[in-house]
């Protein structure tokens, strides 16, 4: 493979998380919850009442408040934005959506507008979104090594959709540690080079010294499945070996590759 494709396939591989918005937008269609904020409207439903019910349901799940009350300080019109969109397509559809949805949405709207900027951000603030990645999957091994597979490389299902609900404290965290490097980024607007050959040598060599073998890496790497494939379980601890592996890179290194996956992160 041309050392651009490689490049291009580990940023993607790199960015675990990145099918997160698309695994919880499935959640935006469950059912109102009973007793909810939306209980206690009837009839027309105008803006400034649906509003209301978006900003209560936020409200009462602490952990997803916290990451919205950080983006309205550092991204009001993002923030504004956002908040207005759930309001008007909830006065539309009379249809609540579920919190997990709110928060997967707007996070999936900020890394478009402002992804960018986590890769300009300081090295501990883009170290902070891998080093979360890498909680999640580390939770998600635990439940269940299928399920961490297909999380790893962007398929999720309900069983995901579920653990990620009931996470709530450890989604949050990885979401809010991505709103914290694009801030970042923002104020120190870091200029960085893109990653060269000797930056994935030193990642395949390092992988090595792990005691991946050549077919796990161009797994990782190259997004390379072997036929037949790796088991669940062989393939998971790979991918934990992975994010492991490139937080203990030379720093020079490690946040041009960590830049370049936020940058392609951001155009996902």
């Amino acid at each position: 493979m041309l050392f651009v494709e490689r490049i291009l396939a580990l940023a993607a591989a790199a960015v675990v998380a990145t099918c997160l918005g698309v695994g919880m937008m499935l959640l935006a269609f469950s059912p109102p919850r009973p007793g909810g904020p939306f209980a206690a409207f009837t009839g027309p439903l105008d803006m400034a009442s649906a509003r209301q019910i978006v900003e209560t349901e936020i409200a009462q799940t602490p952990e997803y408040a916290r990451f919205f009350a950080r983006l309205r300080e550092t991204f009001t019109t993002d923030y504004e934005s956002t908040l207005k969109d759930f309001a008007t397509r909830l006065a539309d559809t009379k249809t609540e959506q579920s919190v997990d949805y709110y928060l997967s949405e707007a996070v999936r709207r900020l890394r478009q507008s402002r992804g960018a900027l986590a890769a300009k951000a300081e090295p501990d603030a883009m170290a902070r979104v891998f080093t979360k990645q890498l909680e999640v999957l580390q939770a998600v091994a635990g439940e269940d090594k299928k399920m961490c597979v297909a999380f790893l490389y962007g398929a999720t299902n309900q069983d995901f959709q579920r653990f990620a609900a009931a996470r709530r404290p450890l989604i949050a965290a990885m979401a809010t540690a991505g709103l914290d490097a694009m801030a970042n980024g923002k104020a120190k607007n870091i200029a960085r080079e893109q990653p060269n050959e000797a930056d994935f040598k030193a990642l395949e060599q390092a992988l090595k010294a792990r005691g991946l073998g050549q077919t796990e890496i161009d797994a990782l790497l190259d997004g390379k499945m072997p036929d037949p494939p790796l088991d669940d379980a062989k393939m998971c601890a790979a991918g934990q070996t992975y994010l492991e592996v490139l937080r203990t890179l030379p720093e020079a290194s490690r946040t041009r590759i960590y830049g370049l996956a936020l940058e392609l992160m951001a155009k996902s």
